[in-house]
């Protein structure tokens, strides 16, 4: 991991190499980052099938073995099913509908030359930071609109930001070679991120080095979302394989899998109580995972939404869902009953990015048509109203398709 020089009011920024001399073939090529008896090799795709195949037992093929991993993937879908007794809106029929449900534009957040691909509220509740396609990353003061701080990073399409918990340092992850598409900090030094090449990676800000690498998907990872519970030693991620993982960050293993969506999964969110997430994905559906349960238990679709959700978020209490779509709209889901309670326009093109603030009083929404809006009026007497017990609800955790990690870490 090298220190890259550093950008206007850019503390510094790291980069992954992946590509290489392959430690087997020597070419240079694209590398995957594996263990050989907890030693790190460095092996292109090729070397790595190659190896496999070497250890193949005798009349075993990948062929037999993909059948045999597909056979293993059926039974595990049918002992789920066994415990598949109940839907969620079943359980939840008799509770009382909730009632009719309006928010307005409150503040326009004018400033991005190009479209707004991620924001991220600070948890003091009054300051955002977004990132856009014009390569600046833009701290807000959400009560007069007023730009508390604008940094041109040295790159187009900065994918993703986050502030740190403490509220003094803001990361971003942008296309600059190799590119991250999700990044959330943990605490002031502690950062981590999902990209392009399939992994996730916690890394320490202070020197730079990787700390733990996650491997479990086969294609680009596009959102992560941290577990809410103090010690948040688990998180979820979605990927382009239509997957959504569960990681445990003290082992590095994916302890939980979901395989459901028919599309790629573009976000997931967990549900307040660190019991469940939601995801998102390309095929116009969201859905929501109980981990308890260990499996799907809600499906939010209707016939009439065709474009696919690009990221969702849960209020306060966990009672209503709110998925952007690439049509415009914001659909409102009662997350118990699965019924769609309200839809939002304003935006003039694809929303990217959803974010309720901490205290649930206000909610933002990022757009392609280079700005954010906030609403405010209604939620906060929902969220006042709904704090029901969830009954086995869940919480959840890009667009390029590149390789390797890249983000620089801001101080506002």
């Amino acid at each position: 991991v090298q220190p890259q020089p550093d950008a206007k009011m850019c503390d510094q920024t790291f980069l992954a190499i992946t590509f290489g001399p392959c430690d087997n073939c020597s070419q240079n090529k694209p590398l995957m980052n594996i263990y050989l008896k907890n030693e790190p090799i460095n092996y292109c795709s090729l070397c790595v099938e190659m190896m496999a195949c070497q250890g193949l037992a005798k009349g075993e093929t990948i062929h037999t073995l993909k059948a045999e991993s597909e056979s293993l993937k059926s039974k595990l879908e049918e002992e789920r099913a066994k415990l598949h007794d109940v839907e969620l809106h079943q359980v939840a029929e008799k509770m009382e509908a909730l009632g009719q449900f309006v928010m307005k534009t409150r503040r326009t957040l004018k400033g991005h030359g190009n479209k707004v691909l991620c924001m991220d509220w600070c948890r003091d509740k009054r300051r955002i930071v977004s990132s856009s396609q014009d390569g600046k990353v833009i701290v807000w003061d959400a009560y007069t609109t007023n730009k508390e701080h604008a940094v041109t990073m040295p790159c187009t399409w900065v994918m993703a930001c986050a502030y740190a918990p403490s509220g003094c340092a803001v990361a971003c992850g942008s296309d600059e070679e190799k590119s991250i598409q999700y990044v959330v900090l943990l605490y002031v030094f502690v950062i981590l991120t999902s990209s392009g090449d399939g992994t996730c990676a916690l890394w320490d800000v202070e020197s730079g080095q990787l700390l733990q690498s996650f491997h479990g998907h086969s294609a680009d990872v596009l959102s992560l979302d941290l577990a809410p519970s103090e010690t948040g030693n688990t998180f979820v991620s979605g990927g382009c394989d239509k997957k959504a993982n569960v990681w445990d960050m003290r082992s590095g293993q994916n302890v939980q899998s979901f395989e459901t969506h028919e599309s790629d999964i573009n976000s997931v969110k967990y549900y307040p109580s660190g019991d469940a997430f939601a995801s998102g994905s390309d095929d116009a559906t969201c859905r929501l995972y109980d981990l308890r349960a260990d499996r799907e238990v809600a499906i939010y679709s209707k016939e009439s939404i065709i474009f696919g959700a690009s990221s969702v978020d849960f209020s306060l209490s966990g009672r209503l869902l709110f998925a952007g779509h690439n049509d415009y709209t914001i659909n409102v889901w009662d997350v118990l009953k699965g019924t769609r309670v309200a839809i939002l326009f304003g935006h003039e093109n694809r929303v990217s990015t959803v974010r309720v603030s901490p205290d649930g009083t206000a909610f933002c929404s990022g757009s392609w048509d280079n700005t954010l809006r906030m609403k405010v009026k209604g939620l906060a007497v929902v969220i006042g109203v709904l704090h029901h017990p969830v009954v086995s609800a869940p919480r959840a955790a890009g667009e390029l398709r590149n390789i390797g990690h890249s983000f620089p870490v801001i101080y506002s």
